[in-house]
């Protein structure tokens, strides 16, 4: 594999980077965390829209942008990089690319031009709690056209329109995917706390809920998976974003840090805590180069690609914003500065799609199934 982007990619990130340095600083970033009664940042997502980002990926005569998955991985590590505080991945990666893969032309007409503009949000719900949902233990329901159950946490689902659902059928079975107006009187939305509360979680209770499928019967896991794998690829380079960031926060401190009469970067353990952050940071990049290779060619390997960006990029942001953390010293833990909201973000993204174990044990599956000869 040889990948790079290309010119006009290198000058679209330069571009998101301008916009959300402005846009997106740190005390926006606050201003979300602490104040309960904002969800998301309005006024960065109106122009994210109004640049095209929120249907970058949806085809041209739905209202997007008609660009590739590519494009959109640009755009996700700049997004990383800054923290931004809006429900891109929810709407954008996961309802978005599930109405792409799975929707009727109908459905497609009705849902992607409003999704494309940003005038309507949507999420996917799929976890029930604690552990990996699956067919056997699925508690909600869908019969008749109407759900019943609870889904929780749930992404961005106090400020979606819609949320794309995982049910079972019922009597056993394997479960599908189905469309759900939030806005139901039969929905009932609940906050969850999360650690970073720049990303708002709910647990949503549906109590025989109008539900319209989404793709065939009994394909839910199948769609849900392949969905999760190119949302994984993206949100592997929203992780490399923020550990890049951490890398030059951690840096720039160290530079500027005087101990002792000295740089503090120039104390050996300080520098092995840089390096570390370093190597783990570009070992991430190269994995999710990889993924975006995968995504440009629709490679037979896409699913192997996105668990090891997964797992790659988790580890590095988890360990870059602990180290950074640890660079800056007691005010490192401080309120005031900003170490802790990479922190924050750092946790809960390695917790989405599933969680790092999950995305570890798929590659282990993955590569064993390569190494023997079966599928990818």
């Amino acid at each position: 594999m040889n990948f790079d982007f290309s010119e006009e990619q290198y000058l679209l990130r330069d571009q998101a980077r301008k916009f959300l340095d402005d846009r997106s600083p740190p005390a926006a970033v606050r201003a979300v965390l602490e104040d309960e009664a904002i969800a998301y940042d309005q006024g960065l997502w109106r122009g994210m829209a109004e640049l095209g980002w929120v249907g970058t990926t949806v085809p041209e005569e739905y209202g997007g942008a008609g660009l590739s998955g590519e494009d959109l991985c640009v755009i996700a590590e700049e997004l990383g990089r800054t923290l931004a505080p809006t429900p891109f991945s929810s709407s954008v990666y996961l309802a978005t690319e599930a109405l792409l893969m799975a929707g009727s032309e109908l459905q497609k007409q009705q849902y992607l031009p409003a999704l494309a503009a940003g005038e309507r949000i949507g999420c996917m719900a799929v976890s029930e709690g604690v552990g990996v949902a699956n067919a056997a233990s699925m508690q909600t329901l869908a019969i008749d056209g109407v759900i019943e159950g609870t889904k929780v946490p749930v992404a961005d689902g106090d400020v979606a329109d819609f949320a794309v659902v995982l049910a079972g059928p019922g009597g056993g079975g394997d479960p599908s995917l189905f469309l759900v107006d939030l806005d139901d009187h039969s929905v009932s939305r609940k906050p969850v706390e999360m650690i970073d509360p720049t990303r708002s979680h709910v647990e949503i209770t549906f109590d025989k809920a109008g539900a319209e499928p989404l793709g065939e019967a009994g394909q839910g896991w199948t769609i849900t998976r392949a969905v999760f794998d190119r949302a994984a690829i993206l949100m592997a380079f929203e992780q490399v974003g923020g550990a890049q960031a951490c890398l030059d926060m951690a840096t720039e401190y160290a530079r500027n840090r005087f101990a002792f009469g000295r740089a503090i970067g120039s104390f050996q353990a300080i520098k092995h805590k840089l390096a570390d952050i370093y190597i783990a940071t570009e070992l991430a990049r190269a994995n999710a180069y990889y993924g975006a290779w995968a995504l440009a060619t629709d490679a037979p390997d896409l699913p192997t690609a996105a668990a090891a960006a997964r797992v790659a990029a988790s580890e590095a942001y988890n360990l870059a914003a602990r180290e950074n953390i640890q660079t800056h010293g007691g005010m490192g833990f401080t309120w005031e500065f900003d170490c802790h909201l990479y922190y924050r973000r750092a946790k809960l993204l390695s917790l989405a799609l599933g969680g790092e174990r999950l995305w570890k044990d798929r590659l282990v599956s993955h590569l064993e199934a390569r190494n023997s000869g079966g599928e990818v």
